[in-house]
């Protein structure tokens, strides 16, 4: 489904926002639950999902693109963030 109805949001001082009640209900966001944000070239995406097992199956896809091991501290140090994104 998409709408086509753009509204303007505010931040709030920890960058939070609120997604007025007609997207989340379109994209089935729900208080409590999880929705992914991506980020692609000059916008973020946040996608509402159902079933916490979607994000779950999102990570391990991640962890196999990115060589599948945990990130130590340090480790974004010798890394190129916009190559590392890129999708």
């Amino acid at each position: 489904m998409k709408l086509m109805v753009k509204l303007r949001v505010k931040v709030g001082p920890k960058g939070q926002i609120i997604i007025p009640k007609i997207f989340r209900e379109a994209y089935k966001i729900k208080e409590g639950g999880y929705a992914i944000l991506e980020p692609e070239d000059d916008k973020l995406i946040l996608r509402g999902i159902e079933d916490p097992r979607e994000i779950l199956m999102w990570i391990r896809e991640r962890r196999k693109r990115v060589g599948g091991r945990e990130a130590k501290l340090g480790d974004l140090a010798k890394v190129d963030l916009e190559e590392e994104f890129e999708y």
